[in-house]
């Protein structure tokens, strides 16, 4: 697995998590919500194009 992978995975929680904190204390929980979901998604993106990676890698050695 590719480490800068894990580290971008782990830089964007920590933006979420900082941009989740200052919206929510400045009472704009939807906002925050909101930002969490969005993080999710391209963290699941990231991995969603790592797996098809890994498929791809497994046909090109069984030749399927």
């Amino acid at each position: 697995m590719d480490i800068d992978l894990i580290f971008r995975i782990a830089a964007i929680g920590i933006i979420v998590a900082v941009l989740n904190q200052l919206l929510i204390r400045s009472g704009r929980e939807e906002q925050a919500m909101m930002t969490t979901l969005a993080g999710l998604i391209v963290v699941l993106m990231m991995i969603i194009q790592e797996i098809d990676s890994l498929f791809a890698s497994i046909k090109s050695i069984f030749g399927l």
